[in-house]
């Protein structure tokens, strides 16, 4: 269950609270060079305790590699690297396994292993298990850039308070670059104040915000990917929904084209520098399943962190009776900008695996 990919075999281990967390990643070929200090990039992008949007939660976050990067080189072994957990307040959570937090996975994760799982911190179901994600597709996306493929997202919106999209035809490199370094990832950057004055306003409320984030990749020929169930948006989508609290995505203009008519969604194709390109981007980049050479793009949905310090109605697992919950611990009132490193960390993974 915590595994992904068929070429590749990415493989998620640990709890929130446990000793420690981690990834190994099989399939890697040997002979890449993997910048150490991108890596930490990416890692950092993701790691809390920044600002009010995230959890005060701090950890380092810093992959200790056992295997597979030699020099920082790929040796063709499997990768594997660990993550301490080195800040944890589990007393926090001694009244979830009997009080569910609504929203949460602590009911269902109840019923499936019988009151078995571990509790603190979310266990294997927490936000916290994209760090070995990130770091995953830290070393995926560095290869993939060595072939020209580059990926980058950023917050779309929070709340109400909406970003500039990507241009579907035409994504300046620039732009994928900063987007991809960036903690507080905006096409438009005079947005920011607006959306931490949404995720502010939530907080102070004792509640939490939900947003979007929109991705793209740039630089994959046609022809990548196949048909029903092989296809580009199937991997994206399993790839997508593997990160706590994605609950919905959509790929070009996505649930948009249901209100149009062919001739308007449909992309005109043309030849332009002895390429077949289409004129818009409709369709995301995807045909049948399949890359047109367009930029692909896509949308999901993040949804309020469940954690909430307000008062909610829940049920008594052990006395079987109603009851209320006030969470304790330390929880995001949003968790979309540090999401956007893990939106792009598995939508690499995604890619790296089809190709």
């Amino acid at each position: 269950m915590g595994t992904f990919g068929n070429k590749i075999k990415l493989s998620i281990f640990g709890e929130s609270h446990g000793n420690g967390i981690g990834a190994v990643i099989d399939g890697v070929p040997a002979g890449y060079t993997i910048d150490m200090d991108k890596v930490l990039l990416q890692m950092a992008r993701r790691a809390p305790g920044k600002d009010k949007t995230a959890t005060p939660r701090a950890e380092k976050d810093f992959p200790n590699i056992k295997s597979g990067l030699l020099n920082g080189i790929t040796t063709g072994a499997p990768i594997c690297c660990v993550i301490d957990n080195t800040n944890t307040q589990s007393g926090d959570y001694s009244n979830l396994l009997a009080l569910p937090r609504p929203g949460h996975s602590d009911y269902t994760a109840f019923v499936k292993y019988e009151g078995n799982n571990d509790i603190r911190g979310g266990g294997h179901f927490s936000g916290r298990l994209t760090a070995p994600i990130v770091f995953a597709g830290a070393i995926f996306r560095q290869i993939l850039q060595q072939k020209g493929i580059n990926i980058a997202g950023h917050i779309s919106s929070i709340g109400k308070v909406q970003d500039k999209d990507f241009d579907p035809v035409n994504i300046d490199n620039s732009l994928m670059e900063r987007l991809s370094e960036s903690s507080f990832a905006l096409i438009d950057q005079s947005k920011e104040d607006l959306m931490r004055q949404e995720v502010e306003a939530a907080r102070m409320d004792l509640d939490s915000i939900g947003g979007t984030i929109e991705c793209a990749v740039t630089g994959l020929k046609a022809g990548i990917g196949g048909p029903l169930f092989d296809g580009i948006e199937g991997k994206i989508a399993q790839a997508m929904f593997g990160i706590p609290a994605v609950k919905g995505i959509e790929f070009g203009k996505g649930f948009e084209s249901a209100k149009l008519r062919g001739s308007q969604n449909n992309d005109a194709f043309e030849y332009k520098d002895g390429k077949v390109v289409t004129k818009t981007n409709n369709c995301g980049g995807i045909l049948g399943g399949i890359s047109n050479g367009m930029p692909i793009t896509f949308k999901v949905a993040i949804k309020p962190t469940p954690s909430i310090s307000k008062e909610q109605d829940t049920v008594n697992l052990q006395t079987k009776e109603n009851d209320k919950l006030v969470v304790k611990g330390r929880h995001d009132p949003c968790i979309v900008p540090r999401a956007v490193s893990v939106v792009e960390a598995m939508t690499a993974a995604a890619i790296f695996d089809l190709l």
